[in-house]
């Protein structure tokens, strides 16, 4: 173990897992639990590879925060299943996934490992929240870009991005993201702001992609900057990106504060720590694994996680036409 917290960025895992593993793996009930049985084995695979000495699932108490759709309406509302006036909208997410989530927090709580959300916040905040705070180095395990705006070499905070599947992790440094984007990790949040995001229904600026985006930012520094050169005659700026920069006023004025992740949430006192499981703790895991069909990927989870399974300590591992795949389909 090192001494590293690890941050989940949960329902990107565990939306990469259900479409990634087969929905024929299923309880006795009918209940599919590949999202169950995927999720164990990417975080098997995580611990296994980076060998944390924390972990924490962090979850998305409120997917659609109302403050942020309050600054821009449009943030994720074409994934919205339906509005809940005063309550946190439901989410367009397949049935067979909502079936499992009860079953996935029972587990991971079986397995004692520490999950953190907050009211009225993403878990994107949660993850900004404790990685600002943690007095340790950090890896955020996320197929999310916006993330990257926590990346911070002086820190130690790293992220492992997820986006081409869980046999090609890719750590990402400071280094990275300015070799991919043009732009350092504490620009990220304004440069995609300026650049847009359709997946989470950021419009952008009309006319400014990438590339400009970038270059906008390595010349003025950051979004206030940006605005303010556009009105004035003596900056090196075409008149062409002024007017569209003051086209997109309104629109600038509110999303940089949706993009930002919150850094500054309390969310209480907990160490995360990864330990053995006690004897009923183990009975539980164990009997979890029986009653829902977990198969091997209880094992897997729970020698990753410092335990020797209390069943079946002699069983191999599932011939490989029967392990759930490992990459998928990304958030």
């Amino acid at each position: 173990m090192t001494d590293r917290l690890m941050l989940l960025d949960t329902a990107s895992l565990y939306f990469r897992a259900f479409h990634g593993v087969p929905d024929s793996l299923k309880a006795p009930d009918g209940t599919p639990v590949n999202a169950v049985r995927g999720l164990l084995d990417i975080i098997a695979r995580l611990v296994t590879d980076f060998r944390p000495a924390r972990l924490v699932a962090c979850w998305d108490d409120d997917w659609r925060p109302g403050w942020r759709v309050d600054l821009l309406p449009t943030y994720k509302a074409h994934r919205v299943a339906k509005a809940v006036p005063g309550g946190v909208d439901v989410e367009e997410t397949p049935p067979g996934l909502v079936a499992q989530l009860p079953l996935l927090r029972e587990v991971l709580d079986a397995l004692d490992i520490t999950v953190s959300g907050a009211a009225e916040h993403e878990a994107d905040d949660v993850i900004g929240s404790l990685a600002s705070q943690a007095a340790m180095p950090v890896d955020i395990v996320t197929g999310d870009r916006d993330l990257f705006q926590l990346v911070d070499d002086a820190r130690d905070v790293r992220v492992i991005y997820t986006a081409r599947g869980m046999s090609k992790l890719e750590t990402v440094t400071d280094a990275t993201v300015v070799g991919k984007y043009g732009v350092l990790p504490v620009q990220y949040a304004d440069y995609a702001a300026l650049r847009g995001d359709a997946s989470d229904g950021l419009p952008g600026v009309s006319g400014i992609g990438e590339k400009t985006a970038a270059k906008l930012l390595q010349e003025f520094v950051d979004l206030d900057g940006i605005i303010a050169a556009s009105s004035d005659p003596d900056a090196a700026m075409s008149a062409t990106i002024r007017t569209k920069l003051t086209a997109a006023g309104d629109y600038l004025a509110a999303a940089p504060k949706v993009v930002q992740v919150v850094r500054d949430l309390g969310l209480g006192d907990f160490d995360a720590a990864i330990r053995p499981l006690g004897a009923e703790q183990l009975d539980r895991v164990e009997r979890l694994g029986r009653e829902h069909n977990l198969g091997g990927s209880v094992h897997r989870v729970l020698r990753a996680l410092g335990n020797e399974p209390a069943q079946n300590k002699t069983v191999q591992n599932e011939p490989a036409q029967n392990q759930p795949a490992q990459d998928g389909t990304a958030r």
